[in-house]
């Protein structure tokens, strides 16, 4: 008789868990969980409560023998954990605000995980996922690291370079997101599509798209040429490609791209919202509110369909469905952030990439794809690069580690820019950020 498995998720009170709960009772009959803590801090104690109220009644009307904990004791829910899952924003949406903010005082994006806002999020959230290691070597060494917490890239690179967790696996939903996106364009069902992913969070491609197992990238390139198919994520809508450039390229983009190879148009696009004092981080403010209000309803006993307009659909499903394939050793392949070891020819094996792997019990097994194309190798080199340097300054707190990394970015026009942008974005996040300031301070 199993005894069943123990869930810890970091961020508990996250308007994402009731989409986590959601697949965990969809998923009971492969993936058992008999314990589910939720666990915050001090400042999301309420939305704990709200969040965690709305789980224990959604597992009551499933009438599964799953018991819902919630906790501000780290600790208590990670003992004995056999998977650990992180969803936290360190600085919740007022920090967001901040990294979208100040980088549009100087012309330059400001995004929640790419140029100085990705820099800023990875800054103040690697020293506490490094923590969260840290305990989990004591708590639980053997359970999994299922990380969510963007900038998922950056963050699971840190794990595997300055922690003793090599059990740890970054997921993304913006890969399935394409899946979905280009089901929906060929009017298939999701399953018979597969596409071979390779490159690094927020800057994957599709190196090749299947239906049924049989290549279908050219009419797939051909339909991303028409401006209304370019995006499959809602929070990233572009104004699309250029059809002799998309067809050039001839791999599949992600949303995130769009912030790449269309800077000028997305910063004025951007810069107009700003303009009308509205950045994402207030747009996602308003829908967490609106959020929060419905999951209070003591008759709501499901996820609500309002929870997509998020930005995060079908995470959970993403999640699960990983959790369960390692439980299960399923061995069906799966994008996810992992070691590299050899599989994309053009990235160092050490470093954290996004591929599509072999899911089994021993982990992901990245599979082969040589180099990538020579026509976009470069920018997801620079991409690491910055990733690699940014790191280090979260781990070290090395200011001019910071500011090199920024200069790197691509979306960051000159060395002197970086250099302001960095100081009014410490000196905004300082309660976030001690690992720049002891040092002065002492």
């Amino acid at each position: 008789m199993t005894k069943g498995i123990k869930i810890a998720t970091i961020g508990g009170g996250s308007s994402y868990t009731p989409e986590l709960v959601e697949g965990f009772i969809k998923r009971y009959s492969e993936l058992p969980v008999r314990e589910l803590w939720l666990v915050d801090v001090e400042a999301g104690r309420e939305k704990l409560e709200i969040v965690g109220q709305l789980a224990k009644r959604m597992i009551e009307k499933s009438g599964l023998p799953i018991e819902v904990h919630l906790t501000l004791d780290r600790k208590a829910a990670l003992k004995d954990a056999d998977f650990v899952t992180t969803q936290f924003r360190v600085g919740l949406l007022d920090a967001r605000a901040k990294d979208e903010r100040i980088p549009m005082k100087y012309g330059v994006l400001g995004q929640e995980t790419n140029g100085p806002g990705g820099l800023f999020k990875g800054l103040r959230t690697i020293p506490v996922i490094l923590d969260i290691c840290h305990d989990m070597e004591e708590l639980c060494p053997n359970a999994w690291l299922i990380n969510f917490t963007n900038p998922a890239g950056m963050v699971t690179e840190a794990v595997l370079r300055y922690s003793n967790i090599n059990k740890v696996v970054g997921l993304c939903n913006v890969p399935i997101g394409m899946e979905m996106g280009i089901a929906k364009l060929l009017d298939v069902e999701h399953s018979r599509v597969r596409i071979d992913f390779a490159g690094l969070n927020h800057m994957v491609y599709g190196l090749d798209v299947y239906v049924d197992g049989v290549s279908v990238k050219d009419e797939v390139i051909n339909l991303l040429t028409d401006p209304n198919n370019s995006s499959f994520v809602k929070n990233i809508q572009g104004q699309g490609w250029e059809p002799s450039f998309i067809k050039a390229l001839d791999v599949l983009t992600c949303p995130y791209h769009m912030y790449y190879y269309k800077t000028r148009e997305m910063l004025e696009k951007d810069l107009k919202n700003f303009e009308n004092g509205e950045t994402r981080a207030e747009v996602v403010q308003k829908l967490e509110k609106d959020l929060f209000e419905l999951y209070k309803d003591p008759n709501l006993d499901i996820k609500p369909p309002q929870l997509e307009k998020r930005g995060g659909a079908y995470y959970s499903d993403a999640a699960v469905r990983l959790i369960t394939s390692i439980y299960n050793d399923k061995r069906d392949i799966q994008p996810v952030n992992t070691r590299n070891n050899g599989a994309i020819a053009s990235l160092p094996d050490d470093s954290a990439v996004e591929v599509s792997c072999v899911i089994t019990k021993e982990g992901p097994k990245p599979i082969s794809v040589g180099d990538l194309p020579v026509a976009v190798r470069g920018l997801v080199q620079q991409i690491k690069s910055f990733e690699r340097v940014a790191a280090e300054a979260a781990v070290t707190g090395d200011y001019d580690k910071a500011v090199l990394a920024l200069t790197i970015n691509p979306l960051v026009a000159s060395d002197k820019l970086a250099k302001q942008i960095v100081d009014e974005m410490l000196e905004a996040h300082k309660e976030h950020l001690p690992q720049f300031f002891k040092v002065v301070e002492a």
